[in-house]
C-alpha cells in the first residue's frame, strides 16, 4: 500500500512541476500576425467563399484509409495465438489485398498525380 501511496505522489508531483514549468517558461511575443483570428495565410477579411481543390481531400481521405489499415492489422501478432492462425492470416491478408487493389486503381485513374 506504500508503495501505490509513493507512485501516486511522485506522479502527481512530477505532474505539478512540469504543468507549472509550461505555464511559466513559454515567452509569449505577440505581433500582428499572431493576433490575428486567422493564422493559416487566409485573408480574414475576403470571401468566405474560395473555391477548395479536391486534391486536398483526396489526399486526407487515402492517409485515412491507410492508417486504419495500421488498426485493422495490429491485433495480428496477438491473434496468433488463436486456436486457428491461418483465419486471421487470411483475413489480413484479404485487408491487404484490398488497400493495394484501392491503390493501383487510384493510381490508374490519376487520383495521386498532383499537378494538371
Amino acid at each position: 500500500m506504500n508503495l501505490i501511496i509513493l507512485v501516486f505522489t511522485v506522479c502527481f508531483m512530477l505532474s505539478s512541476i512540469l504543468v507549472t514549468l509550461a505555464f511559466w517558461l513559454p515567452q509569449f511575443k505577440p505581433d500582428g500576425e499572431k493576433l490575428s483570428p486567422y493564422e493559416c495565410g487566409f485573408d480574414p477579411l475576403g470571401s468566405a467563399r474560395l473555391p477548395f481543390s479536391l486534391r486536398f481531400f483526396l489526399v486526407a481521405i487515402l492517409f485515412l484509409l491507410f492508417d486504419l489499415e495500421i488498426a485493422l492489422l495490429l491485433p495480428i501478432p496477438w491473434s496468433n495465438q488463436l486456436d486457428s492462425p491461418m483465419m486471421t492470416l487470411t483475413a489480413a491478408l484479404l485487408i491487404i489485398v484490398l488497400l493495394i487493389l484501392g491503390l493501383v486503381y487510384e493510381w490508374l485513374q490519376g487520383g495521386l498525380e498532383w499537378a494538371e
